[in-house]
């Protein structure tokens, strides 16, 4: 990985102490968690918080770290690219323990209205459907290219430098990398599991979604 230098991994060998079992590995560099490096020179890089152009200010983009109950309980890492929102499946959802390494699977872009839904999508499937937004903050891009990001966030759980590096067709490993706002052997996901904006689970949401339903379907308004 570009970013880390000096960690080395063989493809096959066993993941590390942290690592996802699902989380594939190159035959090149693996990932590891160091501080966040200086952009070559020609590399793509924002400005750091809000941009100057003409005259006007153009705010720094945003992130947003989706949990949606679909076929499988997953968490959707959306990081804004323009008018779209760039987006990576991260199963067991991001850490803030530089040792953890996450497996992401980029996904299609999405607008970012989308990045705005909290609720219960209609018609799923598999799955409740149900969406909390469970971060969101905004994002200093420090290096963009070919297969690998990084960047630090500014959100209410997750900030300080995280870096994405493609491993693979359709997979990506997500670490944190070492600074301040790193915690070894935390587990930001199981100490905060609920939504930033509403104050709900997954759960409480979708249980509050059945009843709604079931009063509607009863004639029965809810109880405010």
């Amino acid at each position: 990985m570009q970013l880390h230098a000096g960690c080395h991994g063989q493809h096959g060998a066993s993941p590390a102490p942290g690592e996802d079992r699902g989380a594939p590995r190159d035959r090149g560099s693996a990932p590891c968690a160091t501080a966040s490096p200086r952009p070559r020179a020609g590399s793509r890089r924002a400005h750091q918080g809000a941009r100057h152009i003409l005259g006007s200010v153009v705010a720094p983009p945003r992130f947003v770290v989706q949990l949606h109950d679909a076929t499988t309980l997953h968490f959707d890492f959306r990081l804004q690219s323009g008018e779209v929102l760039r987006s990576w499946a991260v199963p067991k959802g991001p850490s803030l323990d530089p040792g953890v390494r996450r497996l992401a699977v980029p996904v299609e872009d999405h607008s970012l209205a989308a990045g705005e839904f909290e609720g219960v999508h209609d018609g799923q499937r598999r799955g409740s459907g149900t969406v909390i937004i469970w971060d969101e903050g905004t994002a200093d891009i420090v290096r963009d290219e070919p297969g690998h990001l990084s960047f630090i966030l500014h959100g209410r759980k997750l900030s300080g430098g995280f870096a994405l590096t493609r491993t693979g067709p359709k997979r990506w490993i997500l670490v944190k990398v070492r600074d301040e706002a790193a915690r070894a052997g935390s587990d930001i996901v199981a100490e905060h599991p609920a939504s930033v904006r509403s104050g709900k689970t997954w759960r409480q949401l979708r249980d509050e979604s059945k009843i709604t339903s079931r009063l509607a379907l009863s004639g029965c308004a809810p109880i405010p």
